[in-house]
């Protein structure tokens, strides 16, 4: 007897496997291009971003603004100190505070999608240890069905 179910493994496994996780370098090469051009501005991009998204940089953006804070206020303009604390304070001191926060929140973000990429790679095996086992099922179970069906038959003597 042949078995009853032939497995097919779906063809999306086999890109996976040789594509592996997504990667920042192709989406930087989708936004900005894949040519020279493209992976320098991606590196220029990248590198203001993780200097400007440090804490330290925030200290050093507060002391800026706290430097042209005497002047902003003592000129008793209220144009003059809304003017300083939306555009000089709140913008220069939130800026970098706020890539921190982003970036926390991308390495999470990462954090989670290769722990899902790696659950799904744990399921895929699963599942193909559960087919291995039905498909011995199936042979056990064909040997009992010739056993049985022999068995049953007449004998001549």
């Amino acid at each position: 007897m042949s078995t009853l179910f032939d497995y097919v493994p779906h063809p999306h496994i086999e890109r996976r496997k040789a594509a592996g996780p997504p990667k920042v370098a192709a989406a930087a090469a989708d936004i900005h291009g894949p040519g020279p051009m493209g992976r320098l501005n991606a590196k220029i991009g990248l590198k203001i971003t993780l200097i400007v998204g440090t804490m330290w940089c925030a200290y050093l953006f507060t002391v800026l603004a706290i430097v042209s804070a005497p002047s902003a206020f003592t000129s008793g303009n209220m144009l003059i100190i809304v003017g300083w604390i939306a555009q000089t304070f709140l913008q220069l001191v939130l800026l970098p505070i706020i890539i921190v926060g982003q970036n926390v929140q991308s390495a999470a973000a990462d954090a989670r999608s290769q722990a899902t990429y790696d659950d799904a790679v744990a399921v895929l095996e699963e599942a193909k240890q559960i087919q291995a086992h039905l498909a011995a099922q199936d042979t056990a179970i064909e040997h009992i069905l010739d056993a049985v069906n022999a068995r049953g038959k007449p004998t001549t003597r």
